[in-house]
C-alpha cells in the first residue's frame, strides 16, 4: 500500500478535487471555481501524480444503456439549450414523457459555448441544442432546424410606415438580446458590413422580457421568426420582414462519440427530435 505524504499535497488541489466530486465533472468544476477547463484538468493530473491514483475512471453511461427501458428505467438526462428552445421544446416533450417515460427526469442548463465539448466529453452533458459550433470530430452533430430573423414592433408604432425599409429600421431604437455584456449582435455585424449602424437602446438577456418591452414602448426587436410566432399571441405586436439580408439560424443537435451507440442516449436524441418536429419549427408571423 502506497503511503501519501500529505505535506507534499497542495491544498488548492484538494479544493479542485472537491469541486469535481460536487459538480460531477471537470467542466462544471471549472465554472464553479471560475477557472478554465484546462486549468482544472492540469490540477487533476497533478493530484493523480501526487497520489499515485487515477482518482476517477470513466465508464461511460453503462447504467443507462444496460437494459434501458424508458418505461421502467429511473434516470436523469442533462441537455444544454438556450431560453427560446426551452419554451419551444419542453412543453411537448414533457407531455410525451409523462406518458412514455414516467421515471426519467430531464434537466436543461445553459453553458458557455466554449465549455460544450468538455461537458459532452466528461458526461455532465448528455446532449446539446445550439447554433453551429467549432467542435472536434469526437462530437457528432445533426442539423435539426433552420429559422430566420424578423423584426417585431407595436402595431400602433408611430415610426413604422408601410413598406418597411432599411432606413425605417435604422431610424428606430432597438433591443438586443444577448448573454454577453458587450459586443455586436449578428444583425449588427451584417449592418456593419454595409457601413450601417443601429441604435441599441436596451441590451438584455431574455427574448420574453424583450418582447414584452416591445408591446409597451416604441422600441423594436430583431428575433428568430419561430419564437416570435410562439410569443405572438399578443395582437398588439406584429412581425415584419427583416429589411437586411441575414444568414439563416441553423440549429444543431450535438452528442459525444462516447455515447454514439448508447441506447439511452439514442432514445434521448430521438425524443428531442420528436419535440422539435412537432412544435418548434411551425408557424409564420411575418406581416
Amino acid at each position: 500500500m502506497n503511503m501519501i505524504n500529505l505535506s507534499r499535497v497542495d491544498l488548492n488541489l484538494l479544493v479542485v478535487l472537491e469541486a469535481i466530486v460536487d459538480e460531477g465533472g471537470v467542466s462544471r468544476a471549472a465554472e464553479k471555481l471560475n477557472l478554465t477547463q484546462p486549468a482544472i484538468s492540469h490540477a487533476l493530473a497533478r493530484l493523480r501524480e501526487t497520489m499515485g491514483n487515477p482518482l476517477f475512471v470513466r465508464h461511460g453511461r453503462i447504467g443507462k444503456s444496460e437494459g434501458f427501458d424508458p418505461v421502467r428505467t429511473e434516470t436523469a438526462f442533462t441537455v444544454a439549450m438556450r431560453d427560446p428552445l426551452e419554451v419551444l421544446i419542453l412543453p411537448p416533450m414533457m407531455r410525451r414523457l409523462a406518458r412514455t417515460a414516467p421515471r426519467i427526469d430531464l434537466r436543461t442548463v445553459q453553458v458557455r459555448r466554449r465549455s460544450v465539448e468538455a461537458g459532452l466529453a466528461d458526461g455532465t452533458l448528455d446532449a446539446v441544442l445550439d447554433v453551429s459550433l467549432p467542435l472536434s470530430e469526437r462530437v457528432h452533430r445533426e442539423r435539426v432546424g433552420t429559422d430566420k430573423f424578423v423584426v417585431v414592433a407595436r402595431k400602433s408604432h408611430p415610426g413604422i410606415r408601410p413598406g418597411f425599409t432599411v432606413r425605417t429600421y435604422l431610424e428606430q431604437q432597438h433591443i438586443m438580446v444577448t448573454s454577453r455584456r458587450r459586443g455586436p449582435g449578428a444583425e449588427d455585424i451584417e449592418l456593419g458590413q454595409r457601413g450601417l449602424r443601429r441604435h441599441v437602446r436596451l441590451r438584455c438577456r431574455n427574448y420574453l422580457a424583450a418582447f414584452r418591452v416591445v408591446g409597451q414602448t416604441d422600441l423594436v426587436l430583431t428575433m428568430p421568426e419561430r419564437y416570435a410566432a410562439l410569443l405572438g399571441g399578443n395582437s398588439a405586436i406584429r412581425a415584419l420582414k427583416m429589411p437586411v439580408k441575414m444568414p439563416t439560424l441553423d440549429l444543431y443537435l450535438y452528442w459525444h462519440d462516447r455515447v454514439r451507440d448508447d441506447a439511452a442516449n439514442r432514445w434521448l436524441r430521438a425524443e428531442l427530435l420528436e419535440a422539435l418536429g412537432k412544435r418548434a419549427f411551425v408557424g409564420k408571423t411575418v406581416a
